[in-house]
């Protein structure tokens, strides 16, 4: 334990996700000792991220403005939308440059034992995406974990009714393992031998 806003700061750094206790003392001292450190383009960082960056009405992304660069493309293939659980995993499948499709954003995956079911999802807003019959393929791209095949396996049964057709990411892709985390050639095979889900 350390005096008074030292402490304050280590245990406000290890309220974030991901970051424990160590790590957050780790990065406080880094701060407190670093001379050039710029805590206030920090500081106005934070607020600005805070205050300026929203949800993309379309697909739930984070976005500067109401549209996401990606939904806001028309050089992106609006026929496809791929279905993933957080931000981050959009980025983890821009970066393997093999889709050229959109995404829809769920916020998060069904998981009963932390009291999330599909109503605390960003499903509602996927449904009318798909009403003009414009979408060919939905990618379901969420992470190779229970509660993500749990996701996956209740949107195909609700996506099958609208006739539109739905596959999943390839084997490939760690058990248990979050898509942030995969190197981009695994997720690029993942993405290139999807397969579509059926009865």
């Amino acid at each position: 334990m350390y005096e008074g806003i030292v402490q304050d700061l280590i245990d406000e750094f290890a309220r974030l996700p991901g970051v424990g206790p160590k790590s957050a003392q780790r990065i406080a001292f880094h701060i407190v000792q670093t001379q050039n450190f710029d805590v206030s383009r920090l500081a106005k960082l934070l607020v600005d991220v805070h205050d300026r960056v929203k949800f993309c009405r379309y697909c739930g992304n984070v976005a500067q403005q109401e549209v996401c660069n990606i939904c806001g493309d028309p050089e992106r293939d609006h026929t496809l939308i791929c279905v993933v659980e957080e931000p981050k995993d959009v980025a983890a499948i821009e970066r393997t440059r093999e889709y050229e499709g959109v995404y829809h954003v769920l916020g998060g995956a069904i998981s009963p034992i932390d009291g999330i079911g599909p109503d605390q999802l960003n499903i509602r807003g996927l449904m009318p995406r798909l009403e003009d019959g414009s979408v060919t393929e939905v990618i379901l791209a969420t992470d190779p974990n229970l509660e993500g095949d749990a996701t996956a396996a209740y949107l195909s049964r609700l996506l099958r009714t609208m006739g539109v057709g739905v596959s999943r990411l390839a084997s490939g892709l760690p058990v248990g393992g979050d898509l942030e985390y995969a190197d981009e050639v695994t997720l690029g095979r993942a993405f290139a031998g999807r397969r579509m889900i059926t009865d």
